[in-house]
């Protein structure tokens, strides 16, 4: 009893707490991770060049895995720690990598565009869904979640609007798979169109459910093409303040709003997104060496890559497939909705040029 007392006396209580349940997912999400770059080293190796890169192969083993093997409760923690922390944590780092070129072309006429597709997304993607005899609460999930940032709009939008967590589960579950279809499929949209760079990293951005995808669909495009669709995204975020403001006025005229639905709502702007424009402003006021714009690059890449492993894992199409036609064309045509206004956008704007 004594040396076991002495071996953990000196460790904090959450790390012994959470060491056991962590670490076997960890180890999954990292064997997946080894698996992903191997493969993108056979590319190499075999045609010269990584058709597929680490990071979305990362996507499809995990999402293969997944579909056909149900992690036991030992592996879910760390799966669910590597789809969120290394990721947030690669997102500040990004901060540091930003260029002059790409803020000078996020300018106010990008911003005003980017509110008025927010806008007219949600509007047109709740018309679908009640076309489409998706509930009202449903087809508002749905849209908002579209519109600005997938699960996070989800999560702070769901208590405003008092739905029930079977139409929760649904519309975080559809914004889990379609999250992983559009990180995947969206590079290939961008080469259809003849983006690069700048433009492409619009359309990441004004697109991608989640910030953290943003990253991973903006990166088969270059650096200046995840900068771009951070910035992007990052003002898309910055709409759910508004957004949850006018929808808790319509559903409560009197202005009154109990303390429950307010301690359930996260905070509308994460933390990493705060370091990465942290970052970011001390990158163009010259306080980061170059010498370590390049090392902190790869840092976030791999830490990426672990994160895109974890999505996979995290992506069950059976719990999807269950949850019916309706919504699922509400979702599949909401998101069209919203890649056609981002293409609009992008040609008024003329980032291509």
């Amino acid at each position: 009893m004594m040396n076991s007392v002495s071996r953990t006396a000196g460790v904090p209580a959450c790390f012994r707490r959470n060491e056991v349940s962590l670490a076997p997912g960890i180890a999954l999400c990292l064997l997946v991770t080894g698996v992903a770059y191997a493969l993108a080293a056979l590319e190499r190796a075999w045609t010269g060049r990584a058709w597929l890169e680490a990071l979305v192969l990362a996507i499809l083993c995990g999402t293969v895995a997944r579909s056909r093997w149900t992690p036991a409760r030992k592996w879910r923690p760390g799966i669910a720690f590597c789809a969120k922390y290394p990721l947030e944590l690669a997102i500040l780092l990004l901060g540091a990598s930003v260029s002059d070129t790409v803020v000078r072309a996020a300018g106010p006429a990008l911003l005003v565009g980017i509110a008025a597709v927010v806008a007219v997304a949600i509007l047109l993607g709740f018309g679908i869904g009640r076309l489409c005899g998706v509930p009202a609460r449903m087809a508002l999930l749905v849209a908002c979640g579209n519109a600005i940032c997938g699960n996070s709009a989800i999560a702070a939008i769901a208590p405003v609007i008092a739905a029930d967590d079977d139409e929760i589960a649904a519309s975080i579950a559809f914004t889990a798979l379609f999250g992983v279809v559009v990180v995947l499929g969206l590079p290939l949209l961008g080469i259809l169109l003849g983006m690069e760079g700048v433009a492409y990293g619009a359309l990441a951005g004004l697109t991608v459910y989640a910030v953290p995808q943003v990253m991973a669909a903006a990166a088969p495009m270059g650096t200046v093409a995840i900068q771009m669709g951070m910035l992007v995204k990052l003002a898309r975020v910055l709409m759910l303040g508004p957004v949850c403001l006018v929808l808790s006025v319509l559903a409560h005229p009197d202005g009154r709003e109990n303390r429950a639905t307010r301690r359930e709502r996260p905070p509308l702007v994460p933390w990493f997104l705060v370091g990465f424009l942290a970052l970011a402003a001390c990158r163009l006021l010259g306080l980061v060496p170059d010498g370590a714009v390049r090392p902190l690059g790869t840092g976030a890449a791999v830490l990426t890559v672990l994160s895109m492993a974890a999505l996979g894992l995290g992506a069950d199409l059976r719990t999807v497939m269950k949850a019916g036609g309706r919504v699922m064309a509400t979702v599949v045509l909401s998101l069209l909705v919203l890649t056609g206004l981002a293409v609009v956008l992008i040609g008024v704007l003329r980032l291509a040029q």
